[in-house]
């Protein structure tokens, strides 16, 4: 049968949904060169019929009700951007019924995946999610295919625009984190409710597709080690820069002899690392491959324009596809669950500041603790004393994280040690 055009019903008309519509609109003639044949958008279901919206679209093609799109024969291609795990009804339904997916949904992809792919799999369909990790930055095609000679060793990225854009004002303009955060979300790069950035789980379900892809693995979300940054003080983004670094939110993953490590954390960075010049809402990340060595994808990671032109090349592959019945291979249903080395086996260097009491003998009880559990000191530095207290800021070598909490555990017991305020690990590469 000969086709003139391929049709899509797309679940949400929000921030990238608008986005899908206008690159439709705008580009309409190179994405149909791409794609060798005609793109219709047939339906698309919304809450509110009568809400205004950030592109202009026929009344006619908007819809409340999903079966309306679900159960069209002539839809092919069914994109959802409703976000959120309730949407994996609705993507179930269109696999079950022979259509192909694409999402923008970390959330889904990172619990859900591999069973949404197997469905995918089973209906002879496949699900497309370029668009659920770094917005408009191409991550996913590279790990599935332009790096697939490579045996992928490390990920380390900035996968969180929200976290990255509030470090940035914090460093470069000496704001407190309250009104850094105040700030993103007057500009539109934080939600209202902020928590789920804030505490790293958004990076870490963007880590969790990611390390599947880069390792072969089915990873389960709740493997990965996530800490956030709420409690980061100005005091350590001066300090850091002071011993020449920066603070960013990373999220890591590194396949070892013994197994995936998994972690999603604020750290030291180097200021002559790639990923210290990665400022405001932009994401990155960085690679290595056995063979092609170290590369790193840089870009906006959020936006209605830029994660929209994800979605739409995943949709240009999928009408290529259709129009030229290409096979619909899946590679993700042959990974396997691999072992996760627990975070106390890991090893890192730490940034510790803590208040002491301005006396004799804490600087030789701070290096008995160390010194106990095997851990060296790479720098210090002390602040003057105030009202008998003094601020000290110490930076370890490498060591296993077990023994780092160990002597941290002593530390607090030390008489001369008032409080310690903060904990971060650094990173050296």
């Amino acid at each position: 049968m000969v086709r003139d055009a391929v049709k899509v019903g797309l679940l949400g008309l929000g921030t990238v949904g608008a986005g899908v519509m206008k690159i439709l609109q705008i580009n309409s003639e190179q994405i149909r060169s791409r794609a060798g044949i005609n793109i219709e958008v047939k339906k698309i279901l919304v809450r509110d019929l009568k809400k205004p919206r950030a592109v202009e679209v026929e009344s006619s093609l908007l819809t409340t009700n999903v079966t309306e799109i679900l159960e069209d024969p002539e839809i092919d291609v069914v994109i959802e951007l409703m976000g959120g795990l309730a949407a994996r009804v609705h993507v179930e339904e269109a696999l079950r019924r022979k259509k192909y997916v694409i999402t923008a949904n970390k959330d889904l992809m990172a619990t859900a995946g591999a069973s949404l792919l197997r469905l995918a799999r089973d209906n002879g369909r496949n699900i497309y999610y370029e668009a659920s990790v770094g917005g408009g930055i191409p991550l996913i095609r590279p790990l599935k295919h332009s790096l697939g000679a490579n045996k992928i060793l490390r990920l380390v990225g900035i996968i969180n625009g929200t976290t990255n854009y509030i470090l940035t004002r914090m460093d470069l303009e000496n704001m407190e984190f309250n009104d850094a955060l105040a700030e993103a979300q007057a500009r539109g790069f934080a939600e209202q409710n902020p928590e789920n950035d804030l505490e790293g789980k958004d990076a870490a379900y963007k880590l969790s597709i990611l390390a599947g892809l880069a390792f072969n693995s089915q990873i389960h979300f709740d493997t990965v080690n996530v800490e956030g940054i709420s409690n980061l003080k100005q005091r350590d983004i001066l300090y850091a820069r002071e011993l020449g670094f920066t603070i960013k939110l990373l999220a890591i993953g590194e396949e070892r002899a013994d197994g995936l490590t998994l972690r999603v954390h604020p750290a030291l960075v180097p200021l002559t690392h790639p990923l210290a010049g990665v400022l405001y809402e932009n994401n990155a990340l960085y690679v290595e491959g056995n063979a092609v060595g170290e590369v790193m994808f840089y870009g906006p990671g959020a936006g209605a324009l830029p994660t929209g032109s994800s979605v739409v090349a995943d949709l240009i592959d999928v009408a290529r596809t259709i129009n030229h019945h290409v096979e619909n291979g899946i590679i993700e249903i042959a990974f396997h669950d691999k072992k996760v080395v627990p975070l106390e086996e890991l090893e890192s260097a730490f940034y510790l500041r803590l208040l002491a009491e301005d006396q004799s003998g804490v600087f030789a009880g701070l290096a008995n603790a160390f010194s106990e559990e095997m851990v060296s000191l790479d720098m210090i530095i002390q602040k003057r004393s105030r009202e008998g207290e003094a601020e000290i800021v110490l930076v370890t070598h490498a060591e296993k994280e077990k023994s780092f909490n160990a002597a941290l555990a002593s530390i607090q017991k030390f008489s001369g040690i008032k409080a310690v305020k903060s904990v971060y690990r650094v990173i050296r590469k």
